[in-house]
């Protein structure tokens, strides 16, 4: 399929499968995170425990890809950058989180082409969630 052309659906909610493979690529990305040393400084800036992490990105992204809003109605408003500004995001755990999602998304067989859209989109907001320079 040629990254231009319209998809055979509604949303990229739909695309990936529902709220199964949502959460399979969430857990993977938290396993990977959590198992690979070139994860390390994204691991870092999470602390202690991943689960509160883990559900919180799970209910994000189920919305953002056009699914239920799990996160809004629990918790408000995303507000992804002031929810992230207590934490140090530079370049290097911008990459991590990028190479991270992009290889559990890989791991979990998200299509090709939608994985070629949301990496686009992942590395958009992940540049704007920056709050230092290096």
């Amino acid at each position: 399929m040629n990254i231009e052309e319209k998809p055979a659906f509604d949303t990229p909610f739909a695309w990936i499968g529902g709220e199964a493979p949502v959460k399979a690529v969430v857990d993977r990305f938290y396993d990977l995170m959590d198992l690979e040393p070139g994860y390390a400084a994204l691991r870092a800036a999470h602390g202690p425990g991943l689960e509160h992490a883990r559900e919180r990105l799970f209910w994000f992204l189920c919305g953002w890809l056009g699914g239920p809003q799990h996160y809004a109605e629990r918790v408000g408003h995303p507000m992804l950058r002031a929810r992230h500004l207590p934490f140090s995001i530079g370049i290097v755990e911008r990459d991590q989180w990028l190479a991270c999602m992009a290889q559990a998304m890989r791991e979990t067989g998200v299509d090709p082409a939608l994985r070629e859209r949301l990496e686009k989109s992942f590395f958009q907001t992940a540049d704007w969630m920056r709050n230092r320079g290096a």
